[in-house]
């Protein structure tokens, strides 16, 4: 599997705005990938309560789902987001860093289908879930 982690970092290090969230491949293995965003300033949404903007949360479950799809055993090559439905459960707690877990369920012949959640600390009730479907080229 250290191809495919070494693959899903280049991925990741190489879309800019996932360097500018600062985001982190934590792990990844069989259709499953976990991403960390440490909290930072300049992601807040809403200065007067510290949150952050749903955009960057939006953006860490869009690329956990990508790499989860990258990372299945029928070694998908090329993807990109078909859909994503995402539901915000609640504001991320301030200072807290969010941590994204994606998992590629299906793959069908050209889409992936995966679910995804997103938490802080408080792991009882994620941030915001995801449902989404990618595309599934064959390398």
């Amino acid at each position: 599997m250290v191809e495919i982690e070494t693959l899903a970092r280049q991925f990741i290090e190489a879309i800019p705005h996932a360097r500018a969230l600062g985001l982190d491949l934590v792990s990844i293995d069989a259709g499953r990938a976990v991403i960390s965003m440490p909290y930072d300033e300049k992601l807040i949404g809403d200065p007067k309560t510290g949150v952050i903007h749903g955009g960057a949360v939006s953006a860490m479950l869009d690329t956990c789902c990508g790499a989860a799809v990258m990372s299945h055993p029928s070694r998908p090559g090329q993807t990109a987001t078909i859909d994503l439905r995402i539901d915000y459960m609640r504001a991320a707690t301030p200072g807290q860093t969010l941590v994204a877990t994606a998992e590629c369920y299906h793959v069908a012949r050209s889409v992936a289908f995966v679910r995804a959640t997103a938490v802080d600390d408080r792991t009882d009730v994620p941030v915001a879930s995801v449902a989404a479907s990618f595309t599934a080229e064959r390398s």
